[in-house]
């Protein structure tokens, strides 16, 4: 068979649920798989990001410049974590036969920090099933590269068991500090992972990576998966990724991850903020939501509790559409990147309920004014509250069976500053 026929299989075989931009040269791989076709690639790996909260395994498909739109998630999963696995695989066009640029993916990795995966047609089926564990176990996404030389080459069929693995957020009581001195923890922990997998078969001679010739083979090629003279003869096609990459070493150990508890406070919102009824509801209520960064993150940190995840701005929106049903997000936010996820939340008719703190500024970043965001979003018919109207606050946030946004209106104080609290 194909390459891309074996990928898709794998793919089916590993996870549960497939997204996808198409693009040469995984068009083919996406249409195979039956992913969803989403409004691009950052929300499709959002929504995978969603699913990976609610337990379930999921595979993004992207051509090479598409992974560069997943760069924000991308990052920021690595430091808040994951529960079910996330695989991203990648299709780089490395002759520019369909594109307008090549690239190599493969340095997203280190980027990234996440591993990455490189498989010949003899390790299809154990390469994938090996990200998807990999990921669960280092609580970030994995990445496997492919080439058109592999998708179109004939290879052998070939299985592998699902082992389902448990990846993990982030411990909420380390700060954000805390939070990415622990993934560094896990990127250690990678450099022996790569170095033992069996994927890898070196026998001497030259090292071949992917469809590349060579007595050899690796397929772990993020982090480095051998002793530096072992890689010294790698073939590859693209760039001399681990040519380049063979001496690294991984990040130094630098003590205990900071803590709420050891620097004696966390921030929340400003003593005056006008959303603390809104806030405050959700807490009542037990209702979880993956929040935006900007102020709507302060929501993981007492006295609310109510977020679990943020994976950077403009995400809560696709996150809680397959995750927790609940997106926690600013004005500005929205209107970043926002958007596009919202629009295909609305074509999908997926249950959420989207809540935007609607200040017309960005409170983070020095208050700078933003736009209305009414007059961007009236295609959904959101439902407007002010942020001290508590009765129709109480009547609003409530589990929709649809898509439902509502835009809370409060003006933040002159001079507010975001308060601490003693941890």
């Amino acid at each position: 068979m194909k390459g891309t026929e074996a990928l898709a299989l794998a793919l089916r075989r590993s996870a549960d649920r497939w997204y996808a931009v198409p693009g040469y040269p995984v068009s083919g791989l996406a249409a195979a798989t039956g992913a969803a076709i989403t409004t691009n690639e950052k929300v499709a790996l959002e929504y995978a990001l969603g699913d990976s909260l609610a337990g379930r395994r999921a595979a993004v498909v992207v051509k090479h410049v598409g992974l560069n739109a997943c760069a924000d998630p991308l990052v920021h999963a690595t430091a808040q974590g994951l529960r079910a696995g996330v695989v991203v695989v990648v299709g780089d066009d490395v002759r520019a036969v369909a594109s307008d640029v090549t690239q190599d993916s493969r340095y997203y990795g280190e980027i990234a920090r996440v591993p990455v995966l490189e498989p010949d047609g003899e390790a299809l089926a154990p390469a994938v099933e090996a990200a998807f564990e990999a990921s669960e176990t280092f609580s970030r996404v994995a990445i496997v590269r492919v080439t058109p030389d592999l998708l179109d080459a004939d290879v052998p069929e070939t299985s592998a068991s699902r082992s389902d693995q448990r990846g993990s957020l982030a411990d909420p009581g380390l700060t954000m500090a805390g939070r990415a001195q622990a993934s560094d923890r896990g990127t250690r922990a990678m450099f022996a992972w790569s170095r033992s997998s069996p994927l890898n078969r070196f026998s001497g001679g030259t090292v071949g990576t992917g469809p590349a010739e060579g007595a050899s083979r690796a397929v772990t090629v993020y982090p480095p998966p051998a002793d530096p003279e072992v890689l010294a003869r790698t073939r590859e096609i693209g760039r001399s990724f681990l040519g380049e990459h063979r001496l690294l070493a991984p990040p130094e150990p630098t003590g205990e991850p900071e803590r709420f508890s050891s620097r004696g406070y966390c921030r929340t919102f400003c003593r005056d903020c006008p959303f603390h009824p809104a806030l405050a509801i959700l807490r009542d209520r037990g209702m979880q939501a993956a929040c935006d960064a900007g102020c709507a993150i302060l929501a993981m940190n007492p006295p609310y509790r109510i977020g679990i995840a943020s994976y950077g701005l403009g995400s809560s929106v696709a996150v809680a559409a397959t995750g927790t049903g609940v997106a926690l997000t600013g004005d500005y936010a929205l209107l970043h990147s926002g958007l596009n996820a919202l629009i295909d939340v609305y074509e999908r008719q997926l249950p959420l309920l989207c809540i935007v703190l609607a200040n017309n500024r960005m409170g983070m970043t020095g208050g700078h004014p933003v736009p209305d965001i009414l007059r961007y979003i009236a295609w959904a018919d959101p439902v407007v509250c002010s942020a001290d109207d508590t009765a129709a606050l109480r009547r609003v946030l409530v589990p929709p069976p649809g898509p439902r946004t509502v835009v809370i209106e409060g003006t933040c104080p002159e001079a507010g500053h975001h308060e601490t609290l003693e941890y």
